[in-house]
C-alpha cells in the first residue's frame, strides 16, 4: 500500500537555489527506503518536504490514506542539554499533553528498544555520540510513529559504531515494522539498511533511477561481508555515478 506519493516536486530557497526540480517518488507503507545521493544533491529538503517542515515551491506530496504520525532524526542528536536520557525522550508526549506516568513509562521503553535500559537518568554530556544518537531516535519513536524520517543520522560517527547503529536499526524496524525513509551518501549503508534505494541527481535534484535489494532480513556482519552485498553496492555505485553524472 502506497503510504506518500511525491509528484514533481521542486524548491527554491529565497536566496535563489534551485535544490530539488521534478522530484517523484512512491513510498510503500512499511518498507525500508534510502534515499542516495551525493552531498548538496537535496536529500536533505526532499525530507523535510515530506515532513511538512518546509512548503514545495511546485508540486505535491500526496497522502493517499491520510498523513500518517511521523518521527523526524536529524544528522545532529539535538538533545536539550539540561535534561536527562528521559526527560529527552518524553518531551514529545509532554507537549502532547500525555500524563506524567505514561509519558515516563513509555519513554523508558523506548530507550529500551534503542538498548539505553539503565541510561534513563544520565545527562547527555555523559553519553558517546552513538549514545545520542539512540536517544534521538527513541525520541522521534516515542510517539509510535508510522513513518520515520532520517537525516543521515549516523554520519558524524565512526565506523565500528556506525556499523553497530545499523544492525541495532534494522532489528528494531523488524520488531515495529514503522515505514523508514535514510538519508544518505553511503552507497555500502544504503545497500546495507534498504529494501530499496531511490538514487538522485546532483542539484537540483531529482529521482534519477531506483534499485531493488533482494537480499533477505536479518541482515547480520555476514551479509556485509558477502559476495552478493558486494554486487548490490556495485551496482549502487554505478547508479550514483550515472545519477552525478546527468
Amino acid at each position: 500500500m502506497q503510504l506518500v506519493g511525491v509528484r514533481g516536486v521542486a524548491k527554491v530557497f529565497a536566496n535563489g537555489v534551485k535544490a530539488l526540480d521534478g522530484a517523484s517518488l512512491d513510498i510503500e507503507a512499511g518498507e525500508f527506503l534510502s534515499v542516495l545521493g551525493p552531498s548538496g544533491c537535496g536529500k536533505s529538503t526532499l525530507l523535510r518536504l515530506i515532513a511538512g517542515l518546509t512548503p514545495a515551491s511546485a508540486g505535491t506530496i500526496e497522502w493517499p490514506a491520510g498523513k500518517p504520525d511521523l518521527g523526524f532524526v536529524f544528522q545532529e542528536p539535538t538533545l536539550m542539554p539540561w535534561a536527562t536520557a528521559l526527560a529527552n525522550v518524553e518531551l514529545p508526549l509532554k507537549l502532547g499533553g500525555v500524563a506524567r506516568s505514561e509519558r515516563e513509562a513509555r519513554a523508558a521503553e523506548a530507550l529500551d528498544h534503542v538498548g539505553l535500559a539503565g541510561f534513563e537518568r544520565t545527562w547527555p554530556r555523559e553519553l558517546s555520540g552513538g549514545m545520542k544518537m539512540r536517544v534521538s531516535i527513541a525520541r522521534a519513536l516515542v510517539t509510535r510513529p508510522k513513518l520515520l524520517l532520517m537525516d543521515e543520522p549516523f554520519a558524524a560517527l565512526d565506523e565500528i559504531t556506525r556499523r553497530r547503529l545499523n544492525t541495532d536499526l534494522l532489528e528494531l524496524w523488524q520488531r515495529t515494522r514503522f515505514t523508514a525513509v535514510f538519508v544518505t551518501h553511503s552507497v555500502f549503508e544504503s545497500v546495507f539498511l534498504s529494501q530499496r534505494i531511490a538514487v538522485m541527481s546532483t542539484r537540483p535534484g531529482r529521482v534519477l533511477s531506483e534499485l531493488a535489494i533482494p537480499a533477505p532480513y536479518p541482515r547480520t556482519e555476514a551479509f556485509g561481508t558477502s559476495a552478493e552485498y558486494a554486487a548490490l553496492c556495485r551496482l549502487a555505485s554505478a547508479q550514483l555515478s550515472e545519477a552525478m553524472a546527468a
